[in-house]
């Protein structure tokens, strides 16, 4: 998840300790208990949106997101994120509550709640396992565009409760076709409402980045404004959001283990969703916790393991409670930064205001328009897929731009799962043939394209590309003579992982036989320079790299050998 806010840098952050969580932290409390307030406020209409887009009861969007605030701060594993349920996990939620209860919403959802919890624990495994590692190989462009579907799905699945009238289709493509007849049936009060609300979230940041209201969430300004009107105009109760005066009256809804196994032949969809929502809910977390670290001010950095951890124990306990699944936030956690947040205590914080709001609060809660939680929801799907996405796609290369594109299609025609096993595939298909024309390429076109041959090229896209590393006078030099891939990123990570300390400088040598340096790895090797320059102990210099074939203008581009180029240099 993109994280578009300015780095924040308090007074003298540099020269003063790093807040630590735990009871450590607690000396922290009062900045961490005014931005957990403020965060709180922004939780409200995040987690009643998102449990809305999801298929579940409001209700379970607030348990969820009280859960992740009493959890999460006690596992660690990051410094400053703020977690609960997430918008990226609507779509495949909503589509494994149809799928599971066969049309039977209700029953959908007690039958989810046992897929949480065995993704809960495929994560408790995973995090043992160190398996966070392995989402260095996952192309960025091919994440990328599965956060570019999600938005899409989110804005399609939100249409009808923005304009005030639910159609009969639940499928993209569906929803699409469908807008222009909703929009024609829609509810004039409804729709002026949600189009306000549209109006605020996209214009209010930018109007107010300059004023002392720029601390005001943009989101609680929309749905304050949206019950505003709704009272004013006297909207239909009907379509605002509805949680009873006493929301466990009837108990905690409870997974329905027995029914979720009661039926063999659903068994391999009860797999193909459990690993659905263990990816996207994996992926996210790691995603969203790696752009929070960018912009956190003291410049911590968070355990993706830990915090996988952490996110398995929360969602068990969410799903337990009658939650959603539980995964950190980028909007909460900027917020919470912004507000002067130091540790995980302020999602604590944020937990005991919502229960509070819960208690004291139902009744303003209810005057919510559900129009306003879907332009909020909008909104958010618009960030993830915004034409800047599209056109960095295109920036970077033409075969990145077709990767992105044809991921989202695949996706949106099938679901989340495939879509990201077409990308992976698509990606290592592309690599294959890049890897492949650059070894002809080397030999003149000489050397037959054997069956042998095209498995020798496959096989160097996993291989540790690093021919040599070496120390001489405070100087360590790594020279790659493979491919250079994020199928072998971890071979890279753990080479960079054992430069010695005294090091003063890195030199990075790229060899003719290099033959690839995809999109992925060239972000991550730049990022090490830029962070290394950064922290102003080492310096990094690559050489090699500027004599492959860059594909567009891009630093980061995907480049192949060009044989004239290494030709030259052996020459000169």
């Amino acid at each position: 998840m993109e994280l578009t806010v300015t780095r924040v840098t308090p007074k003298a952050a540099s020269n003063t300790e790093k807040p630590e969580n735990g009871i450590k932290g607690l000396k922290h409390w009062r900045h961490d208990l005014v931005a957990g307030m403020i965060v709180s406020l922004v939780s409200v209409p995040l987690s009643l949106g998102i449990a809305i887009a999801s298929g579940a009861p409001p209700i379970c969007g607030l348990i969820s997101a009280i859960i992740a605030g009493l959890v999460f701060p006690l596992l660690g594993g990051a410094y400053c994120t703020i977690s609960g349920p997430a918008a990226g996990l609507a779509p495949a939620i909503m589509a494994c509550i149809m799928v599971l209860g066969k049309g039977n919403m209700e029953q959908g959802y007690t039958l989810v709640l046992g897929v949480i919890t065995m993704a809960g624990c495929l994560q408790l495994l995973l995090s043992h396992l160190k398996a966070a590692r392995f989402s260095a190989m996952f192309p960025v462009i091919a994440v990328e565009a599965m956060l570019a579907s999600i938005g899409l799905m989110i804005i399609a699945k939100q249409i009808p409760a923005l304009v005030g009238h639910k159609g009969h289709e639940h499928e993209f493509f569906g929803l699409m076709a469908e807008a222009p007849s909703n929009l024609m049936q829609s509810n004039a009060t409804v729709l002026f409402i949600g189009v306000v609300c549209l109006l605020i979230l996209f214009t209010f940041p930018k109007l107010l980045a300059k004023t002392k209201l720029r601390m005001i969430p943009p989101q609680l300004i929309a749905v304050t404004v949206g019950a505003v009107l709704g009272q004013v105009m006297n909207i239909d109760p009907k379509f605002l959001i509805n949680i009873p005066a006493d929301p466990l009256k009837h108990g905690i809804v409870m997974p329905n283990f027995v029914g979720l196994f009661s039926d063999p032949s659903m068994w391999w969809t009860i797999a193909g969703c459990v690993l659905t929502l263990t990816l996207i809910d994996g992926f996210e977390s790691l995603a969203t916790i790696m752009a929070v670290d960018r912009i956190d001010p003291f410049h911590r950095k968070s355990n993706p393991d830990r915090t996988l951890f952490a996110m398995g124990m929360s969602n068990i306990c969410s799903s337990l409670a009658g939650g959603l699944t539980i995964i950190p936030g980028g909007i909460k956690s900027t917020t919470n930064i912004l507000s002067g947040g130091k540790t995980l205590w302020a999602n604590f914080y944020n937990a005991a205001f919502l229960i509070c709001y819960l208690l004291i609060a139902r009744e303003y809660i209810n005057m919510i328009p559900l129009a306003a939680l879907a332009a909020v929801l909008i909104h958010i799907g618009y960030k993830l897929c915004e034409p800047k996405k599209w056109f960095y796609a295109a920036s970077v290369g033409k075969e990145q731009l077709f990767l992105f594109a044809s991921t989202i299609a695949v996706t949106l025609y099938t679901d989340l799962l495939w879509g990201l096993i077409y990308g992976m595939a698509a990606k290592l298909i592309l690599a294959w043939v890049y890897s492949l024309s650059s070894t002809l390429e080397r030999h003149h076109g000489h050397s037959p394209v054997t069956a042998r041959t095209l498995w020798v090229e496959f096989v160097k896209l996993f291989r540790n590309p690093v021919a040599m590393h070496d120390t001489q006078d405070g100087e360590h030099k790594i020279r790659f003579n493979g491919p250079v891939v994020c199928f072998n990123a971890l071979h890279v990570q753990k080479e960079l992982d054992k430069i010695p300390a005294g090091c003063r400088k890195v030199t990075l040598i790229f060899a003719p036989s290099v033959g690839l340096v995809d999109h992925t790895s060239a972000s991550n090797i730049l990022a090490f320079q830029a962070e290394c320059h950064r922290l102003g102990k080492l310096e990094v210099e690559i050489s090699g790299l500027e004599l492959l074939r860059m594909h567009s203008k891009d630093a980061s581009c995907m480049r192949h050998a060009h044989c004239n180029g290494w030709q030259h240099r052996r020459h000169a």
